[in-house]
């Protein structure tokens, strides 16, 4: 699919170095900002695809810098422009090492380790008698250790995040804060588009000044799982499965072609027709989270596109 960007390779003016990430690729501009290119690469199980899909990384940047401005009077954040449909420009921070996922419901990954018999997550007890996609009493923090690219995240609990020093005890209060307000407040924007957010992560990092703010993307559907509201009950009264709107579809489809990620597995071919599928989903998935009509951005040439709007924006 040549109408997809997979990967930069860019030479901005003040550029000190590159991180690339899963599917995102962040320039470090003088020290003082980071220019981040959402690019249109799928991750699933800690492994990035062979093939891109169209629009996913506008998807993705947009959905999260209109998340981020719904969110910013609650938990201040890194952005400060958005120069083109896949770039969010900010703040340059130094990330923490943990990713903090918040659960209002056992599904996911929570699930798995609950039919395999477990009851603690992360150092937190999952109640007994549970089926799989039953809310929570109230959402549960089960952080993950950042991976490096391609290592897996790992399980871990505040306990140990606070006895290795990876983040202080005061700064992961304010983290544990700030993860429980923006998923309050992002139930409450998925309620009002008659979806449930079930899990989410966030990620944060300290600014020169040492502000702590939320980086990364927010509610995005690579970053939250969301069921839809409606049926949700008759359908946990049947036992069936739910209707989701997240990345979930992709790794449904790749465990069913037997890819989970592990080693010696190989990653199945995805046909121009499934990839086309993906796209869709991804359109509906933002139409869905925004309320808005997802409007396609120019993607005859993307690379110059993002050069020649950076560029404009960096004079």
């Amino acid at each position: 699919m040549s109408n997809t960007i997979i990967d930069t390779n860019f030479k901005f003016p003040g550029q000190k170095h590159v991180y690339k990430g899963k599917v995102r690729e962040v320039y470090n501009i003088n020290d003082q900002e980071l220019v981040m290119i959402a690019t249109d690469r799928l991750s699933a199980f800690d492994v990035v695809m062979p093939k891109g899909i169209p629009y996913k990384g506008q998807i993705l940047n947009q959905i999260a810098t209109k998340m981020m401005a719904a969110t910013e009077d609650l938990v201040p954040n890194w952005l400060t422009a958005t120069p083109d449909p896949n770039v969010a420009v900010g703040h340059l921070c130094e990330p923490f090492k943990v990713e903090m996922v918040i659960r209002g419901y056992m599904s996911g990954h929570a699930a798995r380790e609950y039919k395999a018999g477990k009851r603690m997550l992360c150092g937190v007890p999952m109640p007994e008698g549970m089926q799989e996609n039953d809310a929570f009493p109230e959402p549960i923090i089960t952080p993950a250790t950042k991976a490096e690219m391609g290592d897996h995240d790992e399980d871990i609990s505040r306990e140990d995040i606070l006895a290795k020093g990876i983040v202080s005890e005061a700064d992961y209060l304010v983290l544990e804060d700030y993860t429980r307000k923006l998923f309050k407040r992002g139930s409450e924007i998925a309620a009002s588009r008659g979806l449930i957010l079930v899990d989410t992560k966030y990620e944060f990092g300290k600014t020169k000044d040492g502000q702590i703010v939320l980086i990364d993307e927010i509610h995005t559907p690579d970053s939250s799982r969301y069921f839809y509201a409606e049926g949700y009950k008759e359908r946990q009264a049947k036992g069936e499965a739910q209707k989701q709107l997240s990345k979930e579809f992709v790794r449904q489809w790749l465990i069913s072609n037997n890819f989970q990620g592990l080693e010696g597995q190989t990653v199945p071919e995805m046909s121009d027709a499934y990839i086309t599928s993906v796209s869709e989903r991804y359109i509906e998935l933002y139409e869905n989270i925004t309320g808005e009509t997802f409007v396609k951005a120019d993607v005859s040439d993307i690379q110059a596109r993002i050069e020649a709007n950076v560029l404009e924006y960096l004079k």
